[in-house]
């Protein structure tokens, strides 16, 4: 999975705003203002040439699903500069999309559970 296809599946989902908080370096994906999910966008120069580099997403997980992704899979670790009991840090190199997408489910999906029925049920107008 690469950036744009990163950014075109958060934005599948209802609600999905992005921001760009740290002079373009990474994009905050949030759900009715609410951060979901975060990935590094830093450029790299290769060969002369200034290249986007997308290696790793932050993502909101449940504390015991954490732990466990966490024993399981080595590209995953603690989330870097986040509260570490809940998120994650995925190093997206080589992972299977279908995984990455389902990761991501999940951290929007606790997300949406923690808004308001209000706000909740605001989401359905998206759709």
């Amino acid at each position: 999975m690469d950036f744009e296809e990163f950014r075109e599946y958060c934005f599948s989902k209802p609600g999905v705003t992005e921001d760009y908080p740290f002079e373009g370096t990474h994009a905050w994906m949030k759900v009715l203002g609410k951060l979901f999910a975060i990935s590094n966008l830093d450029a790299v120069e290769f060969k002369g040439e200034i290249i986007p580099s997308f290696h790793f997403i932050n993502l909101k997980c449940d504390p015991e699903r954490a732990m466990e992704l966490r024993e399981r899979h080595s590209f995953i670790q603690a989330g870097y500069h986040m509260n570490k009991k809940h998120w994650n840090t995925v190093y997206t190199d080589g992972v299977d999309p279908t995984f990455l997408k389902d990761l991501i489910d999940h951290s929007y999906d606790l997300v949406v559970k923690k808004l308001s029925k209000k706000d909740r049920d605001s989401l359905n107008r998206f759709e």
